[in-house]
């Protein structure tokens, strides 16, 4: 009798300890896109209709909407985009929307750290607010559906649809600008810091000193009299490395005067102890 006992005991333990897991009513969904050489991403919650009627009644008309279920809707855009004539910063946003029976106002709002609509609603923190035309649909979509359709190189439509209806706002993206300044920062050469950074690499690996010094030379000769003091630096050591200590000492003084004259405390120290090391052997 005492081992049933126990037994039973332990088996009420069991199972008080485990952990009961459910289905979402609403469960999360995740949207990546790209659309030319942007990356478009949407994080939500799909409700579903359930047999109730959706627009003007389980999301009443002429009200902000969560747009979705659970904690803020929220798109984010890796660069800038134009909507409706209007520049949308590069970043994430909430993702609202204020349904009507004939217009639909799209909303993108700064704040993301809501569960649903914000408390209090600060219209300084809409980024961008946009009117769309509904569809009718003449199909039923049970599940609320967020969507990225129509997508080209310049851009794309991002798709609301739920019940028997569709909203769908166009996206353009800056392809173009983006590629044509690529063309010209390449046919125009590599910048002083991306020279400052090969021959940084070149240098911490020993690879090839040679080169490290001629690559921070360009990098310096691009800067002009503009020259960060850390440039200077950098072909100082590269030059102790090579056997020429006359040289490094001369950088690692020109180097010192810039820090100096920064107030770099590390760059000061660093030039002084190398030009007092190197100036005894």
């Amino acid at each position: 009798m005492i081992r049933v006992f126990i037994y039973c005991l332990l088996l009420i333990t069991g199972i008080s300890s485990a952990q009961i897991t459910i289905p979402q009513a609403s469960p999360v969904s995740k949207v990546d896109q790209t659309v030319g050489l942007t990356q478009i991403g949407i994080n939500y919650h799909r409700p579903s209709a359930k047999g109730r009627a959706v627009y003007g009644e389980l999301v009443p008309y002429g009200k902000n909407w969560r747009t979705g279920a659970n904690e803020n809707t929220t798109i984010t855009f890796s660069q800038d985009v134009t909507i409706d004539s209007k520049v949308l910063p590069k970043g994430t946003y909430a993702l609202y929307t204020t349904p009507k029976a004939d217009s639909w106002d799209i909303i993108f709002y700064k704040d993301t750290n809501n569960w649903g609509l914000p408390e209090v609603w600060t219209e300084e923190k809409v980024a961008l607010r946009t009117t769309v035309k509904p569809e009718s649909l003449n199909r039923l979509v049970e599940t609320f559906t967020i969507s990225i359709n129509n997508v080209t190189t310049e851009s794309a439509n991002l798709e609301l649809s739920w019940e028997k209806t569709l909203v769908s706002l166009k996206i353009e993206v800056p392809t173009q600008k983006v590629v044509l300044k690529t063309i010209e920062d390449t046919m125009n050469g590599p910048s002083a810091n991306e020279y400052f950074t090969c021959s940084q690499y070149y240098y911490q690996s020993n690879t090839d000193l040679n080169k490290a010094l001629t690559w921070i030379n360009q990098g310096i000769a691009i800067s002009g009299d503009k020259a960060p003091f850390w440039y200077y630096r950098l072909k100082s050591l590269i030059q102790y490395k090579l056997g020429d200590k006359k040289g490094a000492i001369e950088s690692a003084k020109i180097s010192l005067e810039g820090a100096t004259a920064e107030k770099n405390e590390d760059y000061i120290k660093q030039n002084k102890d190398s030009i007092e090391l190197w100036s005894k052997k």
